[in-house]
This record gives C-alpha cells, sequence and structure tokens, in this order.
C-alpha cells in the first residue's frame, strides 16, 4: 500500500524537522521544503498528496506558493493548508479569500493538525475516485446540469463549456454547481460563503471572500479580464447565473 505523501514548507528548520518527524511517526511519507522555489522543484518530480506550508517565507511566500499551485491544472485538486504563526483576524481571512483549503495557527496541536490532514486528504481521495471512475466518460452523465453551452455534472465532477473540458478546483465546482442550480436567481455573498468555505460571515466579509473566487472562476471558464462572462454581479446585491447562449 502506497503511503501519503505529505509536503512540509517552513523555514524554521527545527520547526520542520519536528512536523517531518510527527508525520512520519503517524505512517506519512514526509516531503520538505524550506520556501515555496523549493518546493515547487520538488513538486515537479514528486506529486504531494497535501501542502502544509508556512507563509511568511523567504523568496516565495505562502501565498505566492499556494497562487503558482492553483494555476498548475497537474496540482489544482492537491489539498493546500496554512500552518503560521500570522494569527491576525486580517491573515485569516485573506488566506480564505484565497481558497485555501484550511488554515492552522501556530503553535498547533499535533491532534488537531492530523484531524485536519485526514479530514482534506479523505475529501481529496473521493473526488479523485470519481474522476477515475468517469475518466473513460466524455460525455455529460444523467446528473448533468446543462445550461445553454455550459454543462455542470456533479456525479463526475467535470465541467464542459462549449463541448470542451474546464479544469476547476475543489471550491470553484462547488461555487459553479450552486449557481447553476439556481441559474437566473441572485445568490447573495453570504449564501455562497456558506456553500464554499462553510463559513457563517456578514456581506462585507463574504463577499472578500466571494470577489477572488469568482474572478478565478470566470478566468477559468475562459473569459478574458473586465468580462464578467456567464456569472453577473449585481453591486451589493449578489451574483447570478446567466446560462451562455447556444
Amino acid at each position: 500500500m502506497n503511503r501519503q505523501r505529505i509536503l512540509v514548507v517552513e523555514d524554521e528548520k527545527p520547526l520542520l524537522m519536528a512536523i517531518q518527524k510527527l508525520l512520519e511517526i503517524q505512517g506519512y511519507v514526509a516531503l520538505t521544503a524550506t520556501d515555496g522555489a523549493e518546493a515547487l522543484e520538488l513538486m515537479e518530480e514528486t506529486q504531494p498528496d497535501l501542502i502544509l506550508a508556512d507563509v511568511a517565507m523567504p523568496h516565495m511566500n505562502g501565498y505566492q506558493l499556494y497562487e503558482r499551485v492553483r494555476a498548475d491544472p497537474r496540482w489544482a485538486l492537491v489539498p493546500f493548508v496554512f500552518l503560521t504563526a500570522r494569527a491576525l483576524d486580517s491573515d485569516v481571512r485573506y488566506g480564505k479569500e484565497l481558497g485555501v483549503d484550511d488554515y492552522l495557527t501556530k503553535p498547533v496541536d499535533p491532534e488537531d493538525m492530523f484531524a485536519v490532514i485526514r479530514g482534506k486528504l479523505q475529501r481529496a481521495q473521493q473526488i479523485a475516485q470519481q474522476s477515475v471512475h468517469f475518466a473513460s466518460s466524455t460525455e455529460p452523465g444523467p446528473r448533468a446540469l446543462t445550461l445553454g453551452k455550459l454543462c455542470v455534472d456533479p456525479g463526475q465532477h467535470r465541467v464542459w463549456l462549449n463541448g470542451k473540458p474546464v479544469k476547476l478546483s475543489a471550491t470553484e465546482f462547488t461555487l459553479l454547481e450552486y449557481l447553476a442550480r439556481q441559474a437566473g436567481q441572485l445568490a447573495s455573498p453570504q449564501e455562497m460563503v456558506k456553500v464554499t468555505h462553510g463559513l457563517d460571515a456578514d456581506h462585507v466579509e463574504a463577499g472578500a471572500l466571494m470577489r477572488p473566487l469568482i474572478r478565478s472562476l470566470r478566468r477559468k471558464l475562459g473569459y478574458p479580464v473586465g468580462d464578467t462572462g456567464c456569472i453577473e454581479n449585481v453591486r451589493g446585491v449578489g451574483y447570478r447565473l446567466i446560462p451562455p447562449a447556444d
């Protein structure tokens, strides 16, 4: 049985070694890097099953690493968790705005860390199994939501636009599916952030979390910067999905 690989990115070497030892005791393969640039080089050779990264690092910080990882289709679905001493609400909020899978603050209880790791790995495995099951399929299944040129298949966890597959992160897919199920209807940022992040937030915080996610989703659907595409926004109210015209 292959052991799951956890990439730990941390510039404080004593802490890096301590986390590595804890992971190995739990039966994981621990990959280590001291900054984001080193982590990307390592990932070209070995793809991790989960990334646990500090934020404040030299050369390439955790936020920059996260954006590079999510921009590459090979790593788009790899769970990414921040582990950092930056515990200010603004720091946590910014990490969530980016769409990171979870955010742990130092010092972290090892049991809490492993609970997050197990949960994220289990979810990633479920998505991977769905992808393998439908890997030979080039057509949407019976549960697919067809909205003009857009097709969202919850069963396959896949999206097509103009007949071409679109690669989305798990969070982006969750948001698009939610909007597709109520196409043409307005969804408030508070509703959306509850679905995508499991958070109860006020209008201001929810809007801050949704804006970068909406921008990323539009870009991946092929709409250029400045074009809202099929995801319209009504200022101060929310967003709605308009089926792309046939």
